[in-house]
C-alpha cells in the first residue's frame, strides 16, 4: 500500500467537498465544475502530520486533564508568587532593585525561549518536549520552594520559564494530532479555562499558606502535582503523535530524520538574536529599577544600545531568510496581517497593566496598609477584578 491513492469519481454538478484531511487516512480531493469524470487524487502527506482522532472517552479525559492541569500549575504559582512576595522578599533578603524579579522573571524566560521550543516540538515530537519540559517544571518547582536566597529563587523561577515554554506549544500540538470537532474545541476550553483558574486558586492558597505553614508549601505541594501529571501523561498520552505509524506499521519517521528536520528547519540564528535582544533589554531595564542614576553608566548604556540594535537586525535576518524560503522565526509578512496584528498590541498592553497592577496592589496591601496575607489577598483580588471587569466591558 502506498501513500498515494487515486479514486475516480464522476461529478455532474459543482458541490461542496468538506475538508477531510482532519480524518485520519481520508483523501483530499480537489472539485471542478466540468461536467465529466475527473480524478480525485489523494495529496501525500507526511504520515506524522495526520491526527489520530482519539475517541476512548478514558484517554480523551487523560489527554485534556495532562494538558490543563501542567499549564494550570504555572499560573498557579504566578498568583501565589504574587501574594507571597513581600514574605518571600523578607525571609530571603532579597533587594529592592530585584524585588519584581520572582514574579517576572518566568514569563521573561517563557517569552525568550516560546519560539524556539515551537520548533522543537514540531522536530522533535508535541509528546517527548510535553514530558520533558513537565520533568525540569517539578524540579524547578521544587528548588523555588528549596530556595535559601534570592538568587537561588530567581534562578529557579527563570528555569521553570525555559520548562514551560517547552510545554506551551506542545500542549497545542497535542490537541489537535489527538482530536477533531467538538472534542477539541473542548480540549482547548478547557486548558483555556484552567489558568485563569489557576491564578485565582493560587492567590487564595498564596494568602492562606503565608500566613499558616509557609509559602514554600505551595512549592511542594505543586511539585508532587506536577510529577503526579507526568506519570499519568506518560502513559496517557498516545507515542504515535511523535512517530505515528505508516499503513504497513513502521514508524514514519525515524531519530536521525527528526535530528536533520532539526538541524534545517529551525531557525537558530534568528532564536538566538532575539533571545539576546529581550535578555540584554530586560538586564538593562532591571538596573534602573535598582536606582535610576545606573541609566547613565557605561555598561548600562552599553547592554542597552546593543539590546535595541538588534531588534532592526532581527527584522533584516528574518526578512531575508523570508525571501530566500529558508525558515524564519517570526516571518515579516505576518504583521501585515491588520487583526493579528491588532491582537498581539491589545494582549501586550492588557497583560502588561494587569501584571504590573497585581503586583503593586500585593505591595501597598501589605506593606503600606499593613494587612496580613489573607486579607490584601482579598483586596487584591477586588482590584484584578475591577481593573478586569473594565478590560472586557463594551466600548
Amino acid at each position: 500500500m502506498t501513500n498515494t491513492s487515486v479514486q475516480l469519481k464522476s461529478i455532474t454538478q459543482p458541490q461542496a467537498v468538506a475538508d477531510e484531511s482532519s480524518i485520519q487516512g481520508t483523501p483530499r480531493t480537489r472539485t471542478t465544475t466540468a461536467n465529466v469524470p475527473i480524478v480525485n487524487q489523494e495529496l501525500q502527506t507526511n504520515s506524522s502530520e495526520r491526527n489520530l482522532t482519539v475517541t476512548s472517552k478514558g484517554r480523551t479525559t487523560v489527554i485534556i486533564a495532562s494538558v490543563t492541569l501542567i499549564t494550570t500549575i504555572s499560573t498557579l504559582l504566578n498568583g501565589l508568587t504574587t501574594v507571597a512576595l513581600p514574605t518571600m522578599a523578607h525571609e530571603l533578603s532579597i533587594p529592592e532593585g530585584l524585588l519584581l524579579w520572582p514574579t517576572s522573571i518566568q514569563a521573561l524566560t517563557t517569552g525568550c525561549t516560546l519560539l524556539i521550543s515551537g520548533s522543537l516540538a514540531d522536530a522533535l515530537g508535541p509528546r517527548l518536549m510535553y514530558l520533558t519540559g513537565s520533568v525540569l517544571q517539578a524540579g524547578m518547582i521544587l528548588g523555588c520552594g528549596l530556595s535559601k536566597n534570592a538568587t537561588q529563587l530567581i534562578l529557579f523561577r527563570g528555569l521553570s520559564g525555559i520548562a514551560l515554554s517547552l510545554c506551551l506549544p506542545s500542549v497545542v500540538s497535542i490537541i489537535t494530532a489527538s482530536f477533531v470537532g467538538k472534542r477539541r474545541n473542548m480540549a482547548f476550553a478547557t486548558m483555556g479555562g484552567g489558568q485563569p483558574i489557576g491564578f485565582a486558586i493560587g492567590l487564595v492558597l498564596g494568602g492562606v499558606l503565608t500566613g499558616t505553614i509557609g509559602w514554600r508549601w505551595g512549592f511542594h505541594l505543586s511539585a508532587i502535582l506536577d510529577i503526579a501529571i507526568v506519570a499519568v501523561a506518560f502513559w496517557g498520552l498516545p507515542k504515535e503523535i511523535d512517530s505515528p505509524r505508516d499503513a504497513d506499521g513502521a514508524f514514519s519517521r525515524s531519530w536521525s530524520q527528526k535530528l536533520a528536520r532539526l538541524r534545517s528547519d529551525v531557525d537558530w540564528v534568528g532564536a538566538s538574536i532575539a533571545s539576546a535582544s529581550l535578555a540584554m533589554l530586560s538586564y538593562a531595564l532591571a538596573a534602573v529599577t535598582g536606582n535610576t542614576s545606573d541609566i547613565r553608566e557605561p555598561s548600562t548604556i552599553t547592554v542597552l544600545t546593543i539590546a535595541v540594535a538588534l531588534i532592526p537586525a532581527f527584522i533584516w535576518w528574518v526578512g531575508k531568510q523570508e525571501k530566500r524560503g529558508k525558515p524564519a522565526l517570526i516571518p515579516n509578512s505576518l504583521w501585515r496581517n491588520k487583526s493579528f496584528t491588532t491582537i498581539c498590541l491589545a494582549v501586550f498592553l492588557t497583560w502588561g497593566a494587569f501584571n504590573s497592577l497585581e503586583t503593586i496592589l500585593t505591595f501597598f496591601f501589605q506593606d503600606v496598609q499593613e494587612l496580613n496575607t489573607v486579607l490584601a489577598n482579598a483586596c487584591c483580588w477586588s482590584g484584578l477584578e475591577c481593573l478586569n471587569g473594565w478590560a472586557g466591558a463594551p466600548g
